[in-house]
């Protein structure tokens, strides 16, 4: 019995989403997306980081991580949630599963996206990964590598490290 709330760290275009929706419904848990939360309030991500900054949207963030871990469920962060030292804080209450990857598929999943923080595409994707990758060792429970296998292998393993929690 999942007894504090599972939150899904990883870069961005890991499948924090995807794998977030799936694994919440074979929990039998709810699912949210912080960045879903944050739009709601605050408008489209893009037009926050153009509009405030990147340093309102990570407040906006904080925020909704912080509503998020209010209650049992999957929650799916942006890959720079795990930047607000509060966040940090509060994720100790939580079971933090890092999703990591080698890169190898990240091109094509973010060439569909409008991200803020990739003006200059995979370079700046490999430069930020490298800066955030110790934050998300730091603050998992377990890590999770995405790279190699697809989606119900990914929530396997998951369920397997979790029953051993």
């Amino acid at each position: 019995m999942i007894s504090k709330p599972i939150v899904l760290i990883g870069p961005m275009g890991v499948g924090k989403t995807t794998i977030g929706r799936k694994l919440s419904r074979k929990l039998g848990l709810p699912f949210v997306d912080t960045d879903v939360l944050v739009t709601k309030v605050h408008g489209p991500i893009p037009e926050i980081f153009s509009s405030e900054g990147e340093e309102a949207f990570r407040s906006y963030e904080e925020q909704a991580v912080s509503q998020a871990l209010s209650q049992v469920q999957v929650i799916a962060t942006g890959g720079g949630a795990v930047l607000s030292g509060q966040t940090q804080i509060n994720l100790e209450a939580a079971i933090v599963i890092y999703l990591s990857t080698n890169g190898k598929h990240m091109k094509s999943r973010l060439d569909k996206g409008n991200r803020p923080l990739l003006q200059n595409g995979m370079d700046d994707w490999h430069r930020i990964y490298e800066e955030r990758k110790p934050l998300y060792e730091g603050v998992c429970t377990f890590e999770i590598e995405t790279s190699e296998v697809g989606l119900a292998q990914t929530i396997s393993q998951i369920c397997e490290k979790l029953d051993a929690l």
